[in-house]
């Protein structure tokens, strides 16, 4: 299983690499391998930006003073990952987010399950399918998976499905949990898609009792 503490180290070995490319051209200045540079720079705001997210201090700075391969650059970032280390391994990362997650999901959870109550079984499958597939996105942060793949250039998310089988596959949670994540989410895109003859509203309840179960086990 991979966590984040295992690619920040990855990181940070790679920005020791790097650095210790440097070469200094008289007149011009030191600089670094700028092939490797490249790998550095995009890795490291990749993972940034899946740990975090784009409006962090961390990601925008990395991203403003680690532009080009002069070694400084390569420096000041090596030092801004040596902070997320600490962070991480300190874990106050995994500790906020789960909070805040935390919170976020009960409120919509909360939701669901007054239109359980009130019988409103398709709009409450819709939102307990949501808070699931935000909730699987979460593990996936937090056990080092990508929730992204690279197409033309463009970052474009997994879909559920995806992060349900290699969260699997990396032994986050067992066969049996994968099953019944694909079932949920399967009720989920009935509801989605207008097919609400094909489930019943104690299916639903009975998916938002298991899916709470679920997320209580496989916490972020």
């Amino acid at each position: 299983m991979k966590f984040p503490n295992d690619r920040i180290n990855q990181l940070v070995l790679l920005a020791d690499k790097l650095i210790a490319t440097n070469t200094n051209t008289p007149g011009i200045g030191s600089s670094v391998d700028k092939e490797l540079f490249q790998e550095y720079r995009t890795a490291s705001l990749s993972f940034i930006k899946n740990i975090y997210d784009t409006n962090h201090p961390y990601y925008l700075d990395f991203q403003k003073e680690v532009q080009s391969n002069w070694t400084y650059m390569a420096e000041q970032g090596r030092g801004i990952l040596r902070a997320i280390k600490s962070e991480i391994e300190g874990g106050w990362l995994t500790t906020l987010k789960g909070l805040i997650s935390a919170e976020i999901f009960s409120n919509f959870l909360e939701m669901a399950k007054y239109l359980i109550d009130e019988s409103y079984k398709d709009p409450a499958a819709v939102i307990i399918g949501s808070v699931l597939e935000e909730h699987l996105r979460q593990l996936c942060i937090k056990n080092g998976i990508p929730c992204e793949y690279v197409k033309s250039e463009k970052a474009i998310p997994k879909k559920a499905d995806q992060l349900n089988t290699e969260l699997s596959n990396s032994a986050v949670y067992n066969k049996l949990d994968q099953k019944s994540v694909t079932a949920w989410l399967d009720l989920r895109n009935k509801a989605a898609h207008g097919k609400y003859s094909e489930y019943n509203l104690q299916q639903v309840e009975l998916m938002y009792q298991s899916v709470i179960e679920f997320m209580t086990r496989n916490s972020i």
